[in-house]
């Protein structure tokens, strides 16, 4: 069996083991696939998830975030990057407000972004978000199941059986304020308040966690099978930010932060 095939055989049973309703990438040609924007030699790493070519121009990986447990360890992307020549890859050209180029980053030679790898070894978790590209939403599913597999293994981040918060638990979430977490739970319910859907995963709508929609958003996420008002009762896996408003909150800014588990 050619090498490549089973890769994708490998993401399309980590799908079905992780439960969530994500689509596979095992057939046609690879799922996250964006224009090449920029090529250039990787002269120093910033951080886990950002590094500067040698002309000055500062990277950032795009589609996954590094939790604090694993961001002592920057030597996972420095081995992966550091004197390499890279191309990378990107929805948009245009730089982040920062300056930073927001892409996927090639390993001459490689046929993965390196972000699959760091995602495989369990330093990295997949962001959810991808931005407003078409290709974004079969990215993101292509990361999770990439994400999938290091859970399945339990390695790095997904070793500690607390990795996963319960979303029905506040006292879960809230000492995670300003991090990134990815949490399951059953949807007690859903309510609409001005511009905003709160997904509710408890009855003290005030005290209790909750993701937030924009209603402008709302048709995306009918068009990736999540309408709001049909989740109620159903159990998911959300990932973001965790904000602090009347209780803990993460913003869901794509489908992508939403997998359906039953």
């Amino acid at each position: 069996m050619p090498r490549r095939v089973a890769h994708r055989l490998r993401i399309a049973i980590a799908v079905l083991c992780g439960g969530a309703l994500v689509l596979s990438t095992a057939a046609g040609h690879a799922a996250c696939e964006f224009e090449t924007v920029r090529t250039g030699s990787v002269a120093d790493i910033i951080d886990n998830t950002t590094f500067r070519l040698q002309d000055g121009q500062e990277v950032r990986l795009a589609g996954i975030v590094v939790p604090p447990e694993q961001a002592a360890q920057p030597s996972a992307l420095a081995t992966l990057l550091r004197g390499r020549d890279v191309t990378l890859r990107a929805s948009a050209a245009k730089p982040d407000r920062y300056g930073r180029l927001l892409a996927l980053a090639y390993v001459s030679g490689q046929a993965e972004p390196v972000q699959i790898t760091l995602l495989e070894q369990g330093v990295a978790l997949a962001s959810g978000e991808f931005g407003p590209a078409e290709a974004a939403l079969a990215c993101v599913r292509e990361f999770l199941a990439h994400e999938g597999m290091a859970r399945q293994a339990r390695r790095g981040y997904w070793a500690d059986p607390a990795a996963i918060k319960n979303t029905e638990r506040t006292d879960d979430i809230s000492p995670r304020i300003g991090q990134f977490i990815v949490a399951e739970g059953k949807i007690a319910s859903v309510r609409e308040a001005g511009a905003t859907i709160y997904v509710n995963f408890g009855r003290r709508w005030t005290r209790d966690f909750a993701v937030t929609i924009s209603r402008r958003m709302v048709r995306g996420f009918e068009a990736a099978g999540l309408a709001p008002k049909a989740l109620e009762n159903r159990v998911v896996r959300v990932r973001g930010w965790v904000e602090q408003r009347t209780g803990p909150r993460i913003e869901a800014l794509g489908p992508g932060q939403i997998e359906l588990l039953r």
